[in-house]
């Protein structure tokens, strides 16, 4: 009998032990969190961490990654590239999404729309005119864009207006000016980029 009662006792122990330790991790957690403050798992549009691709996220399209075809088979095809250098934690490269979903709601059909992720541009002594990393000069956002010549038409770093890149496209493809022709308007993708393009 005494040894039933010792048992119990240890076992009542041990939860009470395990209560109390589970307890303490918990308020360690909350207060812990407290004086850090808000975690960055709270990322968003304005800054620079990271939270997932740009393009999903913030320009809602997930058509763009991974881009359908690389640049040496675009320029195979003799068919112009969008070459869009981006990295998943800028602020200017999240913003640069909305703008870069909208203009291949015009262009995706007649261009290679190809997203470079400059983590991914291996490091070499040198490139040929068919890799990204060719054209690549430093900084995010860049756009470039190569005609059905192999040749580069725009080439910009930053954060480019939809009709600066449109007047570029518009030379590529040899379409009237914007002042002669019927104004492109955007069209927004989804509820979070319709409401950041306002």
């Amino acid at each position: 009998m005494n040894f039933l009662r010792l048992k119990f006792a240890i076992a009542t122990h041990h939860r009470s032990w395990r209560r109390f330790i589970s307890a303490c991790l918990a308020l360690t957690l909350i207060v812990s969190g407290w004086l850090l403050g808000t975690p960055t798992a709270l990322a968003g549009i304005n800054d620079d961490h990271y939270d997932g691709n740009v393009f999903v996220l913030y320009g809602g399209n997930g058509s763009l990654v991974p881009a359908k075809v690389t640049l040496a088979e675009s320029l195979k095809r003799n068919k112009p590239a969008l070459l869009i250098y981006y990295v998943d934690d800028s602020s200017d490269c999240k913003q640069f999404a909305i703008v870069v979903s909208n203009l291949q709601a015009y262009y995706g059909r007649a261009a290679s729309f190809i997203p470079v992720t400059v983590d991914a541009i291996l490091p070499k002594a040198s490139y040929t005119p068919d890799e990204p990393g060719y054209y690549y000069q430093g900084g995010v956002p860049q756009t470039v864009i190569i005609d059905q010549k192999g040749k580069v038409a725009f080439n910009e770093k930053g954060k480019v207006s939809f009709e600066k890149i449109d007047d570029a496209f518009r030379e590529v493809f040899n379409l009237l000016p914007r002042s002669e022709s019927v104004e492109l308007k955007q069209r927004p993708f989804n509820e979070f980029s319709s409401e950041l393009s306002r």
